[in-house]
């Protein structure tokens, strides 16, 4: 049965309550990550057949659940390390008044402060790398992001390459995990809910208390069925 935005569950009161969120097709109903390859095309930074094809193909493995990340990510910081950190900001900011501001959803939002009044503290936890995806976050109003972060050189300018855990699939529980050791945590000191769309993220799913399986695929959909997960169509059920 579909859900409509309600109050979360109340959880041990001493335990610290997160609400964890995916962003692309869960906050977003976009994917920011391949939004921006499409936007490096439309302002002349890539080749529009060649870096086209090939970021429908790397979309198309992640969807399918094969995506190589670090050949990704190489691929696709390419044109960013090339124009240098300032032209790359002031592209970005094009890209967040073009393609995010707009897409961002009162239904997002609304759920965000759902948890913010409820106490909890939100992260948005997301395969995107970091370049792309925090100023989203900040924009978002969250400040605990954990994305696929980028290697740097000595001037600190990235490199292509990624620096420690990609936070996709299992990394996504250990990128978590990694954040809670930094509070001293554990699991068990914790409280989680997880939105996420993808069958990608079911590692991450299925270590949380409470599961939202959020405009979710089909094979994802099918699985909260199966499992009993709560599925929440926050931009209204795909035809």
């Amino acid at each position: 049965m579909n859900s409509t935005i309600s109050a979360p569950q109340v959880p041990q009161a001493q335990r610290l309550r997160l609400a964890l969120f995916d962003l692309d097709h869960t906050l977003l109903p976009l994917d920011s990550d391949f939004e921006w390859g499409e936007f490096s095309i439309r302002i002349g930074w890539a080749d529009k057949e060649e870096f086209g094809r090939r970021n429908q193909a790397f979309f198309d493995d992640y969807l399918a659940g094969r995506l190589d990340v670090h050949d990704y990510v190489r691929f696709a910081t390419e044109a960013v390390r090339e124009r240098g950190e300032a032209d790359a900001a002031l592209a970005h900011e094009r890209f967040m008044d073009e393609v995010i501001r707009p897409a961002i959803r009162p239904e997002a939002q609304d759920l965000l402060r759902l948890h913010l009044d409820a106490g909890d503290e939100i992260v948005i936890i997301t395969a995107t790398n970091e370049f792309v995806t925090a100023p989203i976050a900040k924009e978002l109003g969250v400040q605990n992001l954990i994305a696929v972060q980028l290697a740097r050189d000595e001037s600190g300018w990235i490199t292509g390459e990624i620096d420690g855990i990609p936070s996709m699939r299992e990394g996504k529980v250990q990128r978590m995990e990694q954040w809670l050791a930094k509070r001293n945590l554990g699991w068990s000191d914790v409280e989680c809910t997880f939105y996420s769309d993808s069958m990608n993220d079911v590692p991450l799913l299925e270590k949380v208390q409470h599961p939202v399986a959020t405009n979710p695929d089909d094979r994802l959909r099918a699985l909260a069925q199966q499992r009993g997960w709560r599925i929440l169509d926050l931009f209204g059920q795909k035809p």
